[in-house]
């Protein structure tokens, strides 16, 4: 008796202590959420806790086949109708060389590409308005848009003129329509871009624009 006495003692006094103690069951917490789309794009919050900008590369990849009506930049390939009102010899149609350069009397090249019409309209103005005509008056308007491309499952791939309200449903008709093998729920299209050509995919009816290289996919059954 005695024995068990100073067991109980013994154990209160290391329970006291600190020990020995009462073992604890963690629970498992819940499972932590989803990253969110801005982290995934964005790369997540910083340690202020505030989402970065996209990088140039990630906001040229997040460009829609579909946007409305985006404003068309110039390049290599296009046609324009240059108008310097009231010089009849500065008014003429220019091609836009390999370079993206156009060249006109008295200011020589000036570059067109990546810009719009009218933006080079103002760079134009500008360089007459350096010593050559006091107030010039320039209009500038895409007489002819560079080509189309087209490839993959269609019956004739290859370069084609643009046309306005082009389509990939309508592209793949002037190629002659799809073959047998082609996927046609699902168009890719390469789209060049002052960031660098940006890759999209949509259905039939997504616009496609001057310079763009339309791509029918094999479908796999």
């Amino acid at each position: 008796m005695r024995h068990v006495r100073n067991l109980v003692v013994i154990l209160a006094a290391l329970a006291v202590s600190g020990c020995v103690s009462t073992p604890r069951f963690l629970m498992p917490g819940p499972p932590p959420p989803p990253p969110s789309i801005e982290a995934v794009v964005y790369g997540g919050p910083d340690a202020t806790g505030a989402i970065p900008g996209p990088s140039p590369a990630v906001a040229a990849a997040l460009v829609r086949a579909d946007d409305p009506d985006p404003p068309y930049t110039l390049d290599a390939g296009d046609r324009l109708r240059v108008v310097v009102y009231g010089q009849e010899g500065l008014t003429n149609t220019y091609a836009v060389d390999a370079a993206g350069r156009i060249t006109l009397p008295l200011i020589g090249g000036v570059a067109a590409r990546g810009r719009t019409t009218a933006e080079l309209a103002r760079v134009i103005a500008a360089r007459l308005r350096d010593g050559y005509i006091r107030e010039p008056h320039v209009a500038v308007e895409v007489e002819s848009y560079r080509p189309f491309f087209i490839l993959g499952e269609v019956a004739f791939p290859g370069q084609y003129p643009f046309v306005a309200h082009l389509t990939a449903e309508t592209a793949v008709a002037i190629a002659g329509g799809f073959t047998p093998r082609a996927y046609r729920t699902e168009i890719e299209i390469t789209r060049p871009t002052p960031q660098g050509p940006v890759r999209l995919k949509g259905p039939p009816l997504t616009p496609v624009r001057p310079g763009d290289t339309v791509v029918v996919s094999e479908r796999w059954f």
